[in-house]
């Protein structure tokens, strides 16, 4: 499912139109990077938790040439999926 398709999917589901749907999914998108900038957590029970880990710095390879790259430490999102979530999937 792409953006445009989840868009449609909420709309439908809520009863709103496709724009009122997009504001909201931006408004959820744009919070949720916001809060994770700031170093939190975000906590949707049932559904999952956003958080940012770290990554340490570490050697790598380049695949075309073989040669050996340093590739510096950074900060990634990462997402825990809730027991709800889990078990609809199971």
């Amino acid at each position: 499912m792409n953006k445009t398709e989840l868009i449609n999917a909420v709309a439908e589901k809520a009863e709103l139109t496709k724009a009122d749907a997009q504001r909201a999914l931006e408004a959820f998108f744009e919070t949720v990077q916001k809060a994770l900038q700031s170093g939190d957590d975000v906590a949707v029970v049932g559904f999952g938790t956003f958080t940012v880990r770290s990554r340490a710095a570490r050697t790598g390879r380049n695949p075309r040439t073989n040669e050996e790259i340093k590739i510096a430490a950074s900060k990634v999102a990462a997402f825990k999926v809730g027991k709800t979530l889990k078990d609809a999937l199971n």
